[in-house]
This record gives structure tokens, sequence and C-alpha cells, in this order.
């Protein structure tokens, strides 16, 4: 299978487990998953009211670039996604924390600069 197919499947297998796992802390708040497999985005988003206040945002983002290189854009769990996505068989030189600045990927230096 080619390089940029296994990873898309790897990431939409990670965020579609995150997503049927994740039961909301607050009642009315929902968590959809967002796939994109064609241009290679996956997000995980949590919206609805609760105590009269509304929710709305994303908790991962992960995009598969056509270049093969996994940008993690947005981890806002407690599971180091990056490590999980290595653990799943993309080694760090596919990952970028796109999060980061180019400076700290640079300084880090564990995962892909870009």
């Amino acid at each position: 299978m080619d390089k940029i197919l296994t990873y898309k499947d790897i990431v939409r297998k990670l965020v579609e487990e995150i997503g049927n796992l994740t039961s909301p802390s607050l009642k009315g708040i929902d968590t959809e998953i967002i796939i994109d497999e064609e241009k290679g985005h996956y997000v995980l988003f949590s919206l609805g009211w609760h105590n009269e206040r509304w929710h709305y945002g994303s908790f991962v983002h992960i995009d598969v670039k056509p270049d093969g290189k996994v940008w993690l854009q947005h981890d806002g769990t407690d599971l180091s996604l990056a490590y999980e996505l290595v653990k799943r068989g993309i080694p760090k030189t596919d990952i970028v924390l796109g999060y980061k600045s180019p400076v700290e990927r640079e300084w880090a230096g564990e995962f892909a600069l870009a």
C-alpha cells in the first residue's frame, strides 16, 4: 500500500477510536468525528450547550499532506498523539508537530521540522 494511503488509514483509525471512546465530561457536549479522506484532514470536534454556555472547538486535528508528512495540528488530549502515531507505524521523521513553532521544532529535533 502507498505510504500516504497507509498513513491516512492509521490516522483515520486513531481518530475514530478516540472519537468513539470520548464521552464528554460535560452533559450536553457532543463529539463529532470529521474526516476528509481525499484531502487528508482528520478532526475531532466538541460542541454543545452546558450551563447556558456554548462550547465549540477541535481537540484533535491531524493532516496527512501530499508529501507524506503527517502534521499534528492540535492535540488537546492527554494521549501524546505523536507517540501514538509512532507506535502505530509512522516514523518520527514523517510527523510534524504543527502546533509548535518552527524554532521549537528545530530546537527539540525529535520529530520532522516540516
